[in-house]
């Protein structure tokens, strides 16, 4: 179920899907393939919105997707991509026969993800799964309500759900299979994919993506 699923690091995922390829918050990327048929950005901070890797595999096809209030900043790419669609939290969207929903990310309790300003997860629609992209969150309500086959989270703690948060959201939402991200690098140490496995119920499968040197 997700042997179409990559992680480089932090929230940077990549999805080969019948759409072509689906690049989530491109960060930190080696090899230049401008191969995306979609670029989906998840909020604007520089880990996650990084014009330097845009370029890198963006096309003269891509389209690039941004929450509302990062329009004027993704001009900064504008010449590298065919479109840029604007999204809002809550929208069901429909681009080329791709099909996801966004879902508002913040934070509870925490400055760094203000719900005003509008940042999003997705949950696409691929080959009859439903996978779901937190981006930068906490256990919201929203993110309770998520119905999903995959879910990939954040656990590194700091600026989102730690490893036992973002366990229990799992273990609240049920997917088939649930993949950690946000960790390892940039905030949260490696150690904490055993952390957040040790915490997810049974039923649930953890699937780990990022390999960390030594």
């Amino acid at each position: 179920m997700t042997k179409n699923i990559k992680v480089n690091e932090q929230n940077s995922i990549k999805i080969e899907s019948k759409y072509g390829m689906i690049y989530i918050d491109p960060f930190r990327i080696r090899e230049k393939t401008n191969d995306a048929a979609f670029i989906l950005i998840t909020h604007d901070h520089y880990d996650h919105f990084s014009p330097e890797d845009i370029a890198k595999v963006a096309g003269k096809s891509t389209i690039l997707v941004v929450p509302e209030k990062m329009e004027e900043k993704a001009s900064e790419v504008a010449g590298r991509v065919k479109q840029i669609v604007i999204v809002k939290p809550g929208e069901h969207r429909e681009l080329e026969s791709l099909e996801f929903d966004t879902v508002p990310a913040y934070n509870i309790g925490k400055p760094f993800h203000q719900k005003d300003a509008g940042w999003v997860g997705y949950i696409f629609r691929i080959d009859g799964k439903r996978i779901y992209v937190a981006g930068d969150t906490d256990a919201t309500v929203e993110a309770e309500a998520v119905k999903c086959d995959v879910a990939i989270v954040p656990i590194g703690g700091t600026y989102t759900m730690d490893a036992k948060q973002a366990a229990q959201l799992v273990n609240t939402i049920r997917p088939s299979v649930a993949i950690p991200v946000h960790y390892g690098t940039v905030v949260g140490n490696p150690r904490e994919g055993e952390v957040f496995a040790a915490n997810v119920t049974d039923g649930v499968r953890v699937d780990f993506k990022i390999s960390f040197a030594g």
